[in-house]
């Protein structure tokens, strides 16, 4: 018999944000597969396949309630919920199914990447609405913390391998940091911890976002990237 403290019932809150615009306008963002492919994950030649399996055909669309439930697998499923607080969107990524009790402390490639993607979500509705950015991943093996790499802190100004910007905070969980980079076209770092499990050793990703860039220097831009990665042996 299992242990029913071990699990929780029905439904769990993963992500939560507050995002400065009206309900609708984030509905059609989460609605839109053009609109998706500006803040749901990055530049990859699967990003649209990706974008159509989890959002071309959910199982539930609640278009006046503002609610989507995504299909399920493994017995468990992943939802939006929005709602209008103030003029404000509250949105919640909810999981629908039993979770075990100590899920707070348990790193989830799913879970980290619907915070990531909700907090591209709100940078993109709050301050880049119908712009068309550009992304940078990087993801490998790393013998520390990426913010002590980098040397990151919340705020101030921080040497990068693109050069010395100013940074300043847009959100933490406990596996990512999240900056926004003026420089950078009010862009986006995001580094995320992954620590080692029976199947991987410890790792590392960065989601670089940037807005307005020249076409030579975007390139210039991920080329410097790329090269810093490789050269630390990731």
């Amino acid at each position: 018999m299992s242990d029913p403290k071990s699990t929780v019932p029905v439904s769990t809150v993963l992500v939560e944000v507050t995002i400065s615009a009206p309900v609708d306008t984030v509905w059609k963002a989460v609605r839109d597969p053009e609109q998706i492919a500006q803040w749901f994950g990055w530049a990859a030649d699967s990003l649209t396949d990706e974008i159509a399996m989890i959002f071309g055909n959910p199982d539930v669309v609640d278009d006046a309630g503002h609610k989507l439930k995504f299909g399920e697998w493994e017995g468990i499923a992943d939802g939006f919920e929005l709602i209008e607080v103030e003029g404000k969107t509250l949105l919640r990524v909810v999981r629908f199914g039993a979770l075990p009790s100590d899920w707070d402390d348990v790193y989830s490639d799913v879970r980290e990447g619907w915070v990531t993607f909700a907090h591209q979500l709100r940078l993109w509705v709050e301050r880049h609405h119908g712009e068309t950015r550009r992304t940078v991943y990087l993801v490998g093996p790393t013998e520390e913390p990426l913010a002590t790499k980098l040397g990151l802190s919340s705020e101030g100004t921080v040497e990068l391998p693109t050069g010395s910007v100013e940074v300043r905070p847009w959100h933490r969980s406990g596996f990512q940091l999240g900056l926004r980079i003026p420089a950078w076209g009010d862009g986006l770092l995001i580094a995320m911890d992954m620590p080692a499990d029976d199947e991987r050793p410890q790792r590392a990703s960065l989601v670089l976002t940037t807005f307005g860039m020249a076409d030579e220097d975007a390139v210039a831009f991920a080329q410097q990237w790329n090269d810093w990665w490789a050269a630390r042996g990731h």
